[in-house]
């Protein structure tokens, strides 16, 4: 069994999530230090969202794949199912980053 290229990308993915998501964020001197926190935590639900799309999307056209190449329609399904919500939680992601870019803005 070949599974020590699979642990490998694991392994992998999770460290790049892990520097993503611990990226100190910028320090400005401006504004409220609230309005600041409500825009920095927006901004970091957001990267998570995206990062969990995405993963998402990866895991449902690997099921989608399998469930086509054995025959399973409901294996590909489930995998086109799994593909949307992965594209929601990005783009919900994307918004929300953009609301902590717009939130900090506006507290200038």
């Amino acid at each position: 069994m070949k599974a020590f290229p699979w642990i490998a990308v694991g392994i992998g993915f999770g460290v790049l999530a892990y520097i993503v998501l611990n990226q100190p964020g910028p320090q400005y001197a401006t504004g409220d230090d609230d309005v600041e926190y409500a825009a920095g935590r927006t901004t970091l639900w957001g990267s998570k969202q995206r990062l969990a799309g995405t993963g998402g999307g990866l895991a449902g056209k690997i099921k989608e794949g399998l469930g086509r190449a054995t025959g399973n329609e409901q294996l590909a399904a489930e995998g086109a199912g799994d593909q949307l919500v992965g594209a929601i939680k990005d783009t919900a992601g994307k918004a929300a980053q953009v609301a902590g870019q717009t939130i900090h803005d506006l507290n200038r």
